[in-house]
């Protein structure tokens, strides 16, 4: 690609920065063009004489007019259209042989087809085209047919197409450029809502994660603390299940931070995400923790897709952690999964204490804290207080269990439903396509969270 020198260049772009000193500098040369041209004799010969005539005073006038309009062109280019074809059909009338003021409204003509739109084009160069063509035929002094005449209509007609030429282009080309800006823009609102997306799946997998084993090491911590001094051989059990717990931790924080590092890093772990094929093993932490968890329907059912199978074992895992921190210290749960026809449905009971008003008035106002149980300032770590001011990884009281687990179902196309049972407890109510719509947005904001939290 060649380069212009920087004095051209400079100076292109301050022509480019000041339009009207260009519009100016462009009516002067086409004063001085009208003026060198209206010192030609057509003559009946082979062609133009120069020399043999002087124009007129008036024509010099209508010249000098001519060309003023021109600096106005790009301001108001139909009034300058309207001023210039005005004064060439007058010199076309009263002059003869005529000066060449038509050439100001060829400058004009193409500007108005520049400007605007096609169907005014068409309307107003058929208008200048056909008055100055029937002025030129009509008042001059050669025949209609001479080519004088007829390079009236030539050049006015190629002033409407070449205008229309240009603006067409300059409309392509802000098409493309726009076209170009709106990809680029609709790229970036695309990464940044996957980066959103990834961030909140991220930060959902971490508080299950946390809430669940979290919740358990402080359980059994609270065993070990109250047996120490008269059992010490259940308080060496309770800190075996706290070591077990807190492996499993930090071994499931391992593979959700590793989700963070960068592809084909020998150190990313690979093992695969939990489901319900290891339903048993979470149960059993359960059991271990002193809350009494029955299973049915898990035995022998095909194995569900990864998606729907993580979400499953994640709604499991997030209802039994609420069910062992807020359901009481004589609570026993119950989880259900079936497979009724295309879809799995997983319910999660329990038969926590508390008044059926209170569980309604949680599940009303938002309420995250304790529905079930006696104790209202947190888990002390006793194996009969499981008192809760919110959901796990909440110090403000408004937990963050319901909300993950209905976003979860939901971006997957299913429901899900949790709300206290008639006569006591809780249920919660999953159902999962087979054919899990995984490529939908997941729902991000409080719009998706109807059914409070526990």
């Amino acid at each position: 690609m060649t380069t212009l020198p920087s004095g051209f260049a400079r100076a292109r772009r301050w022509l480019r920065d000041h339009p009207l000193a260009f519009d100016a500098a462009l009516a002067f040369c086409v004063l001085i063009a009208m003026i060198c041209g209206s010192f030609a004799d057509p003559g009946k010969g082979h062609g133009p004489t120069f020399g043999t005539r002087t124009p007129e005073a008036f024509s010099v006038l209508l010249m000098v007019l001519a060309a003023s309009a021109l600096v106005l062109r790009r301001r108001h280019s139909v009034p300058v259209l309207a001023v210039t074809g005005g004064l060439a059909a007058t010199e076309y009338i009263f002059m003869d042989p005529p000066a060449p003021v038509v050439m100001s409204t060829v400058i004009a003509l193409y500007t108005v087809a520049s400007r605007t739109d096609r169907p005014t084009t068409w309307r107003v160069g058929l208008l200048t085209m056909g008055v100055l063509t029937v002025a030129a035929m009509v008042f001059g002094s050669t025949p209609w047919y001479s080519q004088e005449n007829l390079g009236v209509f030539a050049w006015t007609g190629m002033a409407s197409a070449a205008g229309d030429a240009v603006r067409s282009r300059r409309a392509f080309v802000d098409a493309i450029r726009e076209r170009a800006e709106r990809a680029e823009r609709t790229r970036e609102e695309e990464a940044r809502r996957r980066v959103a997306e990834e961030r909140l799946r991220i930060a959902r997998d971490l508080h299950d994660v946390v809430a669940h084993h979290i919740a358990l090491v402080n359980v059994q911590a609270g065993v070990a603390a109250h047996v120490m001094d008269k059992r010490p051989d259940q308080a060496k059990e309770a800190l075996a299940h706290v070591r077990d717990a807190s492996r499993s931790a930090l071994n499931e924080l391992r593979v959700t931070v590793g989700l963070l590092r960068q592809s084909g890093d020998p150190e990313a772990p690979t093992e695969p995400a939990p489901g319900l094929a290891v339903l048993d093993e979470l149960v059993a932490t359960f059991r271990n923790a002193g809350l009494p968890v029955e299973v049915v329907g898990a035995d022998g059912a095909p194995r569900l897709p990864a998606a729907v199978d993580l979400a499953a074992y994640r709604v499991i895992q997030e209802a039994l952690t609420n069910v062992r921190k807020h359901a009481g210290a004589d609570a026993r749960a119950e989880v259900s999964v079936v497979r009724v026809g295309t879809t799995a449905e997983i319910t999660v009971l329990d038969n926590g204490r508390g008044s059926a008003a209170g569980r309604a008035a949680a599940e009303s106002t938002g309420d995250t804290g304790d529905t079930g149980s006696t104790g209202s300032t947190g888990d002390t770590g006793s194996p009969g207080s499981t008192g809760g001011t919110g959901d796990s990884g909440s110090p403000d009281g408004g937990g963050h269990g319901l909300l993950g687990m209905r976003e979860r179902v939901t971006a997957l196309g299913g429901a899900l439903t949790a709300g206290p049972r008639y006569g006591g407890g809780f249920r919660v109510h999953a159902i999962l396509p087979i054919e899990a719509r995984t490529d939908e947005p997941e729902p991000s904001g409080p719009a998706a969270t109807t059914g409070e939290r526990r």
